[in-house]
């Protein structure tokens, strides 16, 4: 099990010391120029709450909100032709962007794409025991993420039922599973397509 964090956040929606990730996500996400970070105890996020200057130096524990973008990390998108529609979903490493994983159904949605997506790159870091963060570019998968529950209007019949299955499966995943993953907003405004995305606009 990945070691336990803390999180300092400076500028966000509420500013202090978060003792989980989902903490420190709900207090940052879609806040302009977030400031936080992540620290290995709860004696050093307390000392950098108070300290902003002497933690900023320490640049290899800085986790960047979304004025920067983090290079070393997972970005994650979906595909769909028509929606519903056939649908496909990678992880690729966002400054090389080669791919990580790519898988393909034959009918599915965007948003549930985008979900799968997050929910595979979270158990591929996981499983290769990688601290990397994982961006995408979708504000309901990160919802369905958080809520470990999707939440769509397609259909369940013997088209989807593969799909179905795959979804339930990750549902129960995060339910059983604690991560210690940063999940983060790509910034499409401010720096165009996310490194993973089809290229289909």
């Amino acid at each position: 099990m990945a070691k336990k964090k803390y999180y300092v956040v400076w500028k966000g929606h509420r500013t202090g010391v978060f003792d989980s990730w989902d903490e420190c996500r709900e207090a940052v996400t879609g806040y302009e120029g977030a400031r936080y970070q992540g620290f290995a105890s709860k004696a050093e996020a307390e000392h950098a709450l108070k300290n902003p200057a002497q933690a900023a130096k320490k640049k290899s524990d800085r986790v960047s909100g979304s004025q920067q973008i983090v290079w070393d990390s997972l970005s994650v998108d979906a595909a769909c032709s028509g929606n519903p529609g056939v649908m496909e979903y990678r992880g690729v490493h966002t400054k090389t962007r080669k791919v990580i994983f790519h898988e393909k159904y034959p009918l599915g949605t965007n948003n549930i794409g985008e979900f799968l997506a997050i929910v595979h790159g979270i158990s591929y870091l996981m499983k290769h025991r990688l601290k990397l963060p994982i961006y995408t570019d979708s504000m309901t998968a990160l919802s369905w993420v958080k809520k470990k529950k999707v939440k769509t209007k397609l259909e369940e019949n013997e088209k989807t039922a593969t799909l179905f299955r795959i979804v339930r499966r990750a549902e129960t995943w995060l339910k059983t599973h604690d991560y210690d993953i940063q999940l983060l907003k790509w910034d499409t405004k401010k720096w165009g397509e996310i490194p993973a995305d089809f290229g289909r606009k």
